[in-house]
């Protein structure tokens, strides 16, 4: 495996430097991720950027979790899972939900449930959903906005979760108590 440099403020390229300061002011600590996408500041750039514009989709927090913490399991990402259990945690989403999520069991409400069995449709099928798969999650009182909110959050995914498998990426101590181990096999080597 390749050895990608953990940036720290100091190491990191001019362009990164200050989405990495805004990080340690935000949360205190910058977090393994944004260290290791510092490499390249398009990508640290681009993967903020495109949270955010998440973060203004009309879904609700649940939602936009249950959204990223399907594609983190189905991508087997361990550091996305822990950090994104510490950031359900910290946001109210309801704990049967967040263990529904890590442990790849269904949601009791059914309207979420449904919403889960697209996102993995979507990342499944890489962005084919069968034409039964998209009527049953409009069935459930989603819409055509909501369809492409998925695709959205998906793709916010695989900027995180294929960083974090090149770099190896180590969980931070904020996210250690949160710890996810992927029942799917990872790629050969």
């Amino acid at each position: 495996m390749i050895d990608f440099e953990k940036h720290t403020i100091e190491t990191a390229p001019e362009a990164a430097k200050p989405i990495l300061q805004s990080a340690l002011k935000s949360y205190g600590f910058v977090p393994n991720l944004y260290a290791a996408m510092a490499e390249a500041p398009t990508i640290l750039e681009g993967y903020m950027s495109l949270s955010a514009i998440f973060g203004k989709s009309d879904l609700s927090e649940t939602e936009r979790q249950i959204i990223l913490m399907t594609n983190n399991r189905l991508n087997g990402c361990k550091y996305c899972m822990a950090a994104h259990t510490t950031l359900s945690q910290m946001a109210g989403v309801d704990s049967d939900i967040i263990e529904a999520l890590r442990n790849d069991t269904p949601i009791a409400d059914t309207r979420l449930e449904a919403l889960r069995q697209f996102a993995i449709a979507v990342n499944e099928s890489r962005g084919w959903p069968s034409d039964a798969q998209l009527d049953a999650f409009l069935a459930a009182g989603y819409t055509r906005q909501t369809v492409l909110e998925v695709i959205l959050g998906t793709a916010l995914k695989v900027l995180s979760n294929y960083t974090n498998h090149v770099a190896d990426t180590g969980l931070d101590d904020a996210f250690t108590a949160n710890a996810w181990n992927s029942p799917r096999p990872v790629a050969a080597e």
